[in-house]
């Protein structure tokens, strides 16, 4: 029997491939954006997020006021830190609902994507604060609250709406409101 070099057997060990019966991977799930899967959605009631180990803990009151006063104290905070996520979500709006209900209002789902990012930071703190952590969290969408850039053409279009002599004018002379 003749013996193997030790190099060898490494060589063959490292050549080896172990494969996986499964993905390692997780399992790809549709984009928040799509088209197809927005077509598909049905009605759905707001999202509550209601934890039942919190049942145990204080439950003192907080006010409309500490709410609004600490949420402005967090978009201050945030506006520092990250000012992406805050020109996202400074157009929320947060209302006390009941006493433990706490009412999150906000004007797309795109927003609503950033929000849940910073959500768990807020909260902790407000509850800490507060002392008070039986609080649910509800949320709607109002689409006025969306905030619409108005550009020169915007103005330019509703000034010609108007008077339609300056869309002649625009025709005639091609002038550029970029």
């Amino acid at each position: 029997m003749p013996k193997e070099n030790p190099k060898e057997i490494a060589e063959e060990i490292k050549k080896v491939v172990l494969k996986t019966s499964e993905p390692i991977g997780l399992p790809k799930k549709p984009s928040q954006f799509s088209i197809s899967a927005a077509l598909t959605k049905s009605e759905e009631a707001p999202e509550k997020i209601i934890d039942s180990t919190k049942k145990d803990l204080p439950s003192q009151h907080f006010s409309e006021t500490d709410l609004q006063n600490e949420w402005k104290k967090f978009l201050v905070e945030l506006q520092e830190k990250d000012i992406i996520v805050y020109n996202a979500i400074n157009s929320f709006k947060l209302k006390k609902k009941e006493e433990n209900i706490v009412v999150v209002t906000y004007p797309s789902e795109s927003a609503k994507v950033e929000f849940d990012k910073i959500r768990s930071d807020f909260f902790n703190h407000f509850m800490h604060k507060v002392n008070h952590f039986n609080i649910s969290v509800e949320f709607s969408v109002d689409i006025t609250m969306k905030k619409e850039i108005i550009t020169k053409r915007k103005i330019f279009d509703k000034f010609a709406e108007i008077n339609p002599v300056l869309k002649e004018l625009d025709d005639l002379f091609k002038l550029d409101f970029n």
